[in-house]
């Protein structure tokens, strides 16, 4: 009898566990995908380059003296013609007064042999002196002039000289540390420059490409109708990643490739009315360089590297995973430009999903995808 209870016991378990089984259904998952969809892409390539100001002009002592008096403040703005440094002018003074000396005893010299000659020639004419005393008088007259003449040089090379202990700005802008201080001797050879001033209104950029790319860019240019007469739109990008407010245009390409380097240098410029660039800043430079037409861009995170090739996970008709090769090519933010292997309306998984080893139904989520710069 209690045998009897036990199997019935079994069965009613094992009909019980068997309908539980047949009753629960594994629901589909879900797999998050990004449905291609072909445009116009832009593409920008980003150089690594250096700030400069408009004019960037070095100040330096033109006289050797010691240095007086300091009339500005370090990293202010100044105006073309204020007064900046000023040199212990006594000794160009002294100079001054030396060489107007000279110069009134030159005229005085002058004087005396224009009288000489006035009194000669005269008595020339009535063969009272010889020819020779008038050749010498009029050679004493002449070399007179020459004296004064150069003493007058002489002094207005002093007073020049006097004048350059007075250092005066010679543009407006920003002032930069001052590398001298009151009592430094300045002026002796290697000439020291003394500070720099740096115009800021607009923005010098230099940057270099490399061989390859103008190559690449020149042709693109060719390309497109007009295109070498207009200039190429370029951004320029901060250290923080924002980006300037003004455009800038390339003025300026130099004539040769660096042979060292393999690069060629370009210098672009960006206005800067309110000065908030500083020369010094390292910054790129985004270049619009050429428009792909019906292009297509997925997530770097769908892809996948092995080995140097380049993989995507592809929903298929028939709800199962096809695993693609790509051929892949400019990157843009957080996208990445595919040349082969993927057609419009493909459906990209955008995360990994393991179904290896079960028995599952899959259903396309497709998932909206922002691109971040």
């Amino acid at each position: 009898m209690k045998i009897t209870h036990l199997v019935l016991g079994s069965i009613l378990l094992f009909l019980t566990t068997c309908s539980e089984k047949q009753s629960t259904q594994i629901p589909p998952i879900k797999v998050p995908v990004i449905q291609v969809a072909p445009e116009d892409i832009q593409v920008k390539l980003d150089f690594v380059g250096q700030t400069f100001g408009k004019n960037d002009i070095d100040i330096r002592a033109r006289v050797t003296g010691f240095l007086d008096a300091i009339h500005f403040r370090e990293g202010s703005q100044v105006k073309k013609g204020d007064l900046l440094y000023e040199i212990d002018p006594q000794p160009f003074e002294a100079k001054v007064a030396q060489q107007e000396g000279m110069l009134a005893q030159a005229r005085t010299n002058l004087a005396r042999t224009e009288s000489d000659l006035r009194r000669i020639r005269p008595l020339a004419e009535k063969n009272a002196v010889s020819q020779r005393e008038l050749d010498a008088a009029v050679a004493s007259r002449d070399a007179a002039v020459a004296e004064v003449d150069a003493a007058t040089a002489a002094v207005r090379l002093a007073n020049i000289e006097l004048g350059y202990t007075r250092i005066t700005a010679p543009i407006s802008g920003i002032i930069g540390k001052s590398q001298a201080e009151v009592s430094d001797l300045v002026g002796q050879y290697p000439n020291t420059v003394l500070n720099t001033i740096s115009e800021t209104d607009s923005i010098r950029v230099q940057f270099f490409i490399t061989e390859a790319q103008y190559l690449d860019l020149a042709q693109e240019r060719r390309k497109e109708e007009h295109a070498e007469d207009e200039p190429v739109p370029l951004e320029l990008v901060l250290a923080d990643g924002s980006v300037h407010s003004d455009k800038g245009k390339v003025d300026f390409i130099n004539r040769q490739i660096d042979t060292s380097t393999g690069t060629i240098l370009l210098q672009a410029t960006f206005a800067n009315p309110d000065g908030y660039i500083r020369p010094g800043q390292s910054v790129k430079v985004r270049a619009s360089v050429y428009t792909i037409a019906n292009g297509i861009m997925i997530p770097q995170r769908c892809i996948t590297e092995v080995q140097g090739r380049y993989y995507v996970s592809v929903f298929k008709d028939d709800n199962t995973l096809e695993n693609r090769a790509i051929q892949t090519g400019q990157k843009k933010g957080n996208m990445w430009l595919v040349s082969e292997g993927l057609e419009e309306g493909d459906l990209v998984v955008l995360e990994n999903v393991n179904t290896r080893g079960m028995d599952v139904q899959l259903e396309p989520d497709i998932q909206q995808f922002d691109l971040i710069e």
